[in-house]
């Protein structure tokens, strides 16, 4: 039996529901969401509706939008022949926050995980194989997260994709700029000894 009333009790429900909202959160949230002006609730109501009625898959890369296609793809100032692919769309805030690529985008939408039934069928790779067919992509450059499921789906996709003569990169990996050796565990200093480049 729940101590809360009904309507406030499905809100928790709701939150919780969310990714990375554990039921104290969703409490928290829900008397936080109580306690702001009317209105204010409202908006955040309305925006999300708004969202989910506007917001869509970009038809070339599959990065959000609200329109045919997403800024990047639209931006004919960007170099259509380089195409970074990354497994969420907000992936692509991190390497824009870098200013150092200006390529465009292919939005897997996850990541290979046997574990959670997630294969290539699951994710955006027949997309991906058309545009390498249709376009001038001289290389792509996997930015996958550096664990299991990231690695993973790197090595499919250089394995199905290298054979079609295409470049394939992917993002170095290892000790962070500024960080000192005694603290960089085993993992990180493996790839950033094998990601070595020369000076």
């Amino acid at each position: 039996m729940s101590v809360y009333t009904e309507p406030l009790q499905a809100l928790i429900d709701e939150l919780n529901r969310l990714p990375g909202i554990g039921p104290k959160s969703a409490q928290r949230i829900a008397f936080h969401l109580l306690k702001i002006p009317k209105e204010d609730a409202a908006r955040l109501a309305e925006s999300i509706v708004v969202a989910k009625d506007r917001v869509h898959w970009c038809r070339v890369c599959f990065n959000v939008c609200d329109s045919d296609t997403c800024q990047f793809c639209a931006d004919d100032g960007r170099d259509g022949r380089v195409v970074c692919v990354v497994e969420e769309a907000r992936d692509i805030v991190a390497i824009e926050r870098s200013g150092a690529f200006k390529g465009r985008y292919h939005v897997l939408q996850g990541a290979i995980s046997p574990i959670e039934g997630i294969g290539p069928e699951q994710l955006r790779v027949r997309e991906l194989v058309k545009r390498l067919e249709d376009d001038a992509i001289t290389e792509l450059i996997l930015a996958t997260n550096p664990n299991v499921e990231g690695d993973a789906t790197a090595s499919y996709l250089a394995r199905l994709i290298k054979p079609i003569g295409v470049r394939v990169t992917r993002l170095a990996s290892g000790l962070p700029q500024g960080g000192d050796l005694e603290f960089a565990d085993e993992v990180t200093l493996g790839h950033a000894l094998e990601g070595r480049r020369e000076l």
